[in-house]
């Protein structure tokens, strides 16, 4: 019960963070001085067109009208009004699966899928722009933050064991300049090595997408473009993570329990890997799954430098063309994941340190 209690109590907290997120970025869109319906027009249009958009889109609403409106297209259960054909207005039947919960007069609340709306440009299902963008964005974090983990971890440990030695001060050294480079300065400095000037004895290209589309229409994967962005991405947290692992074994090493395994008698490696370590990565497995969220968004620049199409490149160019539906549809995906990474960050303290308790 103390578990389940606290679940909710964070969903609680993550659910009132996405609210907040929405709203932000409603407001934001809505002081800008744009005009949605020509942007999906264009400047040479009439006026009764931009007038049947503006209603389509619900333009001609006031803002606190159309936030309602947007909360309740994106919610699973939700409030509709039934039109003449006892159909739900706004879930169009060829678009979105409903089931109707409970009707009361005119009303009448359904289950059904979240709807984020449509692109005011390609007018694309914005869910659709997500599923197909969301799996480059997905491989490129884990793999970057699988890298940070393993590298950080084991460079961590080794500094640890051989402080204030020559190996110990070069990590330091190298963790520090890692953690000031930003990703994006990496990624060109990356891309200009390895991808173009000794792209002939790599391999590797400067640009270029993971998914491709070839002549007969299908999806080929170019897993070689995969890892100078996985490179560039991940330095920052591998530094962060070395550092932190680092740290947290100091503290270990010098504890009372470590020092009864070795007097003992168990095994180097035992002690250090099996007592040592697994209490001192719960500040690391703070860092990495906070990293692992931190990395849909910081790939948002990785994916411009290299031109590797994903979330980040989409979402860029949906901001550029004030492309609302997307920008608020995509950046609300990126707070849930923040939200659910949390969670699951707090549920493996438990699993790792039998010293936490819920409570």
């Amino acid at each position: 019960m103390p578990l389940l209690k606290f679940i909710l109590k964070r969903l609680l907290s993550g659910i009132l963070v996405i609210i907040g997120v929405v709203v932000f970025i409603f407001l934001l869109f809505n002081v800008l001085p744009v005009n949605s319906a020509r942007m999906t027009l264009g400047q040479r249009t009439d006026a009764a067109s931009v007038k049947a958009i503006e209603r389509e889109l619900r333009i001609n609403l006031p803002w606190y009208t159309r936030l309602m409106y947007y909360f309740n297209d994106i919610s699973p259960v939700s409030v509709h009004h039934l039109s003449d054909d006892n159909h739900p207005t706004w879930i169009p039947p060829s678009q979105t699966k409903y089931v109707k919960l409970l009707t009361v007069g005119e009303r009448t609340v359904v289950l059904k899928e979240p709807y984020l709306g449509r692109s005011f440009q390609s007018r694309r299902r914005v869910s659709e722009i997500l599923a197909e963008n969301f799996p480059p964005t997905a491989i490129l974090a884990l793999c970057a933050i699988i890298l940070a983990s393993v590298v950080g971890i084991l460079l961590g440990v080794f500094a640890a064991l051989k402080q204030y030695t020559i190996w110990d001060n070069a990590i330091l050294f190298f963790s520090n300049v890692g953690i000031s480079q930003p990703s994006f300065f990496a990624g060109f400095i990356i891309a200009m090595v390895f991808g173009y000037y000794l792209g002939h004895y790599t391999g590797l290209s400067p640009q270029g997408p993971l998914l491709w589309v070839d002549d007969s229409g299908h999806l080929v994967y170019v897993w070689r473009n995969l890892l100078l962005p996985v490179i560039a991405l991940g330095i920052r947290p591998i530094a962060i993570i070395t550092q932190l692992t680092r740290s947290s074994m100091l503290d270990v090493l010098s504890m009372d329990y470590v020092r009864t395994a070795k007097a003992k008698g168990l095994g180097y490696y035992t002690v250090i890997f099996k007592h040592a370590l697994r209490n001192a990565m719960n500040p690391v497995i703070t860092s990495i799954s906070g990293w692992l969220a931190a990395l849909f968004t910081g790939a948002y620049f990785i994916e411009e430098v290299f031109n590797y199409n994903g979330l980040g490149s989409q979402t860029i160019s949906a901001i550029k063309n004030f492309d609302f539906p997307v920008v608020i549809g995509l950046s609300l995906f990126v707070a849930i994941v923040f939200v659910v990474m949390n969670i699951a960050t707090d549920m493996l303290y438990a699993l790792v340190d039998p010293r936490v308790r819920v409570e």
